[in-house]
């Protein structure tokens, strides 16, 4: 039986919106199993996005318990997450989030520079990743230069450079045409089966719930499926 990477138990979280209380997670429970390929879905406010802070270990639980790799995030300090974030968990963007200024290469190898990896082995890693998703060729590129798909595929790259556990996607699909968006739901598909990395992608489009192996929907801040 695969370990559990992501555990959340009762999970509340409340935020104080001036002199009105907010409550973006109501008592959630679910595990994650290492190697799972899903979907926590819902629509514009229902709670997904507070779901995916608490497993991308962005925010704390008012109250509940989140475990992230078989550890309590609550209980930990700032640099402990960050640390835990930077080792275990892999993020992609609905807008990509790349340096401009930045070729492609120096985005890759940005997450390994945390990592105090040496520069040359950085660059053969980030190398490495890019060719994984078909972008070898365009490693001294600025993200200007390149399409939505491209951009999606450098932030995928940069996300699994490092050998995260999780990969969490955040509307990946999001700002690409659907060609686009189904060839980087293939390219997900073929890193989950191939190097056995746990991928999470938060949505609220049903034909990429539907496509997965799993779906968690959320509505008003609690699971109904």
């Amino acid at each position: 039986m695969a370990e559990n990477v992501v555990k959340l138990i009762d999970v509340v979280k409340t935020y104080q919106m001036g002199e009105n209380k907010v409550e973006a997670l109501r008592g959630i429970s679910f595990e994650i199993s290492q190697g799972e390929f899903l979907a926590i879905m819902g629509p514009s406010g229902s709670g997904k996005s507070t779901c995916m802070n608490m497993i991308g270990c962005l925010d704390r639980p008012t109250s509940g318990i989140v475990k992230i790799n078989g550890k309590e995030t609550a209980k930990m300090k700032e640099k402990e997450l960050a640390i835990l974030r930077n080792q275990t968990i892999g993020f992609v963007f609905q807008q990509y989030h790349l340096i401009p200024s930045m070729t492609v290469l120096e985005n890759v190898m940005l997450p390994l520079k945390y990592q105090r990896i040496e520069k040359n082995l950085r660059r053969q890693m980030a190398r490495e990743a890019l060719d994984s998703v078909g972008l070898s060729e365009r490693i001294n590129h600025r993200p200007h230069e390149l399409s939505g798909g491209q951009k999606q595929r450098v932030a995928i790259a940069r996300a699994m450079v490092t050998s995260p556990k999780i990969l969490l996607a955040d509307e990946p699909t999001g700002a690409l045409d659907s060609k686009t968006g189904k060839d980087v739901m293939e390219l997900f598909r073929k890193i989950n089966k191939e190097k056995g990395t746990t991928i999470i992608v938060v949505t609220h489009d049903n034909g990429i719930g539907q496509s997965m192996e799993r779906c968690i929907r959320i509505l008003d801040g609690q699971i109904v499926e």
